[in-house]
């Protein structure tokens, strides 16, 4: 009797791009496949458990931590592994997509590290997922050049030791990855950019001196992270390096991990690197999770909470206290400011905010911090430099006077700030106007001074939604309402058709965008991510 034929790997439906073969090849192609066949039955049953306790939260609108795993929080003995060296000084991080260009811009920027990002802020079309793997191998292997088209201005990277640490990010648990199959079955998003990534530069990262580090994006339990434990544990021993190289840093972007910091580095601790503080999906999370909790739970214009109102100052403090306890790195907020060429007076107010905001986490004790352009690099260098001076961070800092109880996470209404009839507005023209370049396959936007990233359309609907269902009146005597929020989109959408012409406005998805804002926005069925029927629409 004949053996049976060998399952197929992951089947590819998509067109074909260039140079495609390097990244997809058989070997990869059968890594993502036996990784999805191992993991994705328990992420489908950590997404049902997130639905669980979305519904008891609705039920009780409260969060606390968590009494079964009270042994972890007290046992003061465990700590995370040591940081390897290519991680111990993270003063600074940009963030980007991996598109050729921003590659080169972002190695070179004098940042300590990239992430380089798979998630927010890239749509997830074909040619990104695919196309942004094959930069990242060139910039490895030195293989990578850029012209731009426009401005006939090349770009190459300069030498290894002045190039930043790449941490990469692939996407959160919940999306899948449309255009790769196995068993007939669509592989979820995190482990096909993972497992490409991975399969192909573990060892070659190895021999650079570096190893391959991840940013874990919207977790939301411990269970979530001990799922990504066991992957990197499967899929170190199958391509060969040693247990312990991977390394990954979570982003406490949900209010549910706020709770569990401790445990998810317990959960990684072999593979641990820190917790980073996410500020838009963070205050979106809040929304979600609180949405039926009334009008203490309300959130005013997105921008008049700062990092400094009390439940995000418990937050990140707590933060800084759980990383430093076990030895991990403690990563601070986005500076989105992108400097304008022509207003240097703008740029010097933006600048003092960011310095300000800069100031405040190094004196916080944390171990560095995020911008989204490269001309923000030497001032927030800057303003960890006075505080770090040689030392390559301030773990030893243990925040120990910091004592955070379970209510001060989720006491929104110690805000006095209210809603505004301009933050409607905002919310609105800023939801659209990214949603539309998203749909054009662009996850890092411009919009009004700022770097934006899918976050910030989560933020923005979330906030029309919750203002909307809790009956808020603004300050002009306006209540929030379907038809308000229709009227203000209607402007917009026809202030834009003015402005760009009707040839470029037809040539755009702007239509599209302003339908699908309004649906998420105002449907009484409150999607869990804007992602998911947005990606349904995305070509490509």
């Amino acid at each position: 009797m004949s053996a049976p034929a060998p399952s197929p790997p992951a089947v590819v439906d998509a067109e074909p791009l260039p140079r495609q073969e390097e990244v997809l090849t058989e070997e990869a192609l059968a890594f993502v496949a036996e990784l999805h066949r191992r993991f994705t039955p328990r992420r489908d049953e950590l997404l049902a458990r997130r639905a669980v306790r979305r519904a008891e939260i609705a039920r009780t609108s409260t969060l606390d931590f968590l009494p079964e795993t009270a042994a972890i929080r007290a046992d003061d003995s465990w700590r995370v592994a040591p940081s390897p060296a290519a991680l111990d000084d993270r003063r600074v991080e940009i963030t980007g997509p991996t598109d050729r260009k921003m590659t080169i811009n972002a190695l070179n920027s004098g940042a300590r590290v990239w992430l380089a990002d798979f998630e927010d802020a890239s749509a997830p079309t074909w040619e990104n997922v695919v196309l942004g793997q094959l930069n990242l191998i060139d910039a490895y292997t030195r293989n990578i050049d850029f012209t731009d088209p426009n401005s006939g201005k090349s770009y190459a990277l300069k030498d290894a030791a002045e190039l930043a640490t790449v941490v990469m990010r692939p996407r959160g648990w919940h999306l899948d990855e449309r255009h790769l199959k196995v068993d007939g079955e669509q592989v979820p998003g995190a482990l096909v950019d993972f497992g490409l990534y991975f399969f192909h530069n573990a060892r070659r990262l190895l021999d650079l001196g570096k190893g391959p580090y991840f940013y874990l994006p919207k977790t939301e339990s411990h269970l979530e992270a001990r799922l990504w434990n066991d992957v990197f544990v499967f899929a170190q021993d199958h391509v060969g390096v040693p247990q312990g190289t991977v390394r990954a840093t979570v982003l406490i972007e949900t209010i549910t991990a706020a709770y569990e910091m401790e445990e998810i580095l317990y959960e990684l601790r072999d593979h641990a690197s820190g917790l980073n503080a996410g500020r838009w999906d963070y205050l979106f999370s809040i929304v979600k999770n609180f949405r039926d909790g009334g009008a203490r739970f309300v959130l005013p214009d997105r921008n008049a909470v700062t990092m400094t109102a009390p439940f995000m100052r418990a937050y990140t403090e707590l933060l800084v206290r759980t990383c430093h306890k076990r030895g991990a790195h403690a990563i601070g907020g986005m500076a989105a400011f992108i400097p304008s060429r022509r207003d240097a007076e703008a740029n010097k107010v933006a600048f003092e905010k960011v310095r300000a905001d800069k100031d405040r986490e190094a004196g916080d004790g944390f171990d560095g911090s995020w911008v989204a352009h490269p001309d923000l690099v030497p001032l927030a260098m800057e303003s960890f430099d006075k505080v770090l001076g040689d030392r390559p961070n301030q773990k030893d800092r243990l925040r120990e006077d910091v004592h955070v109880e379970a209510a001060d996470l989720i006491a929104v209404d110690s805000l006095e700030a209210r809603p505004t009839y301009p933050g409607l507005v905002n919310a609105v023209q800023v939801g659209i106007r990214y949603i539309e370049a998203w749909l054009r396959g662009l996850g890092a936007v411009a919009i009004f001074g700022l770097m934006e990233d899918a976050a910030t359309a989560e933020i923005s609907r979330s906030q029309i939604w919750q203002w909307i269902n809790a009956g808020v009146e603004f300050e002009n005597g306006e209540k929030a309402t379907p038809e308000l929020a229709r009227a203000v989109a209607a402007e917009e959408l026809a202030g834009l058709r003015a402005e760009l012409g009707e040839e470029a406005f037809a040539a755009g998805h702007w239509q599209q965008a302003h339908d699908l804002l309004l649906e998420v926005a105002l449907d009484e069925d409150y999607a869990d991510f804007l992602t998911l029927p947005a990606y349904r629409q995305l070509e490509g």
